[in-house]
């Protein structure tokens, strides 16, 4: 799986005629993966942007640790100033704590898919995204976010196949054990958002395609259910008017 993951971004980049990768490296488990397999796959042209906006200090240990790990050039680009102006101007007040709400939450993902394309505009790279088949099924993602991106090479793999890809490439087993976050605000965890563990919805996608649910939880299987339905909109190109 490795070797046609790695073999399948050489030729998505080559093919479009860029020279190489860009990707936000953030000390989780998906960007520690992605990490891995772009410095793989291009070796002397990846590049991980550590992306800060307000984020745990934990996170950008990890996220260092992995570019050591791996010899993956970084750039640092703190976004919080950017964050706090740009709060300004939307809001025309100081950004407070207090104030925080999903739109303002989802200010940081964009933030950092314009700094991803900028890197990416600069060295005619691509951008590779962390995104995976658990979090596209719930629609576990930003609109022009994270979810904006060139390539997704986890996306059809379930976390729990990410996980054990982690494991093949030797990504650091505290980042591989840790509770995935999208770093959106303080405490905040993918499995507490969604309102179901990775393990259970890894259980229901498998379960819902082949039409075999016995032993599931019937509660959340249509919590899932209910969760792809409302999602689908962030899996489709946007429908376009025809006259």
């Amino acid at each position: 799986m490795i070797d046609r993951i790695t073999d399948w971004v050489k030729q998505q980049v080559e093919g479009a005629g860029a020279k190489g990768c860009v990707f936000g490296l953030s000390g989780g488990l998906d960007s520690s993966v992605v990490g891995a397999l772009c410095k793989k796959a291009f070796p002397e042209s990846s590049l991980g942007l550590l992306l800060p906006c307000f984020s745990r200090g934990e996170d950008l240990k990890h996220a260092r640790k992995v570019a050591e790990a791996f010899f993956i050039k970084t750039k640092l680009i703190d976004l919080g100033p950017a964050f706090d102006q740009f709060y300004i101007q939307l809001e025309g007040k100081v950004y407070d704590k207090k104030d925080m709400n999903l739109a303002i939450a989802n200010l940081k993902p964009r933030l950092r898919m314009i700094s991803l394309y900028y890197q990416a505009n600069k060295f005619n790279y691509l951008v590779v995204g962390t995104g995976n088949r658990s979090e596209a099924a719930m629609g576990y993602c930003t609109k022009y976010g994270d979810a904006g991106v060139d390539l997704l090479p986890l996306a059809h793999l379930l976390k729990s196949q990410v996980r054990e890809l982690a494991r093949e490439l030797n990504v650091p087993a505290g980042i591989i054990k840790k509770p995935p976050s999208a770093g959106l605000w303080s405490g905040q965890t993918d499995e507490d958002e969604m309102g179901i563990t990775y393990n259970d919805l890894d259980k229901i996608i498998i379960g819902l395609e082949n039409n075999e649910l016995k032993g599931l939880d019937p509660r959340l299987v249509e919590k899932v259910k209910k969760t792809m339905a409302a999602s689908r909109h962030k899996r489709c190109v946007p429908p376009a008017f025809k006259p």
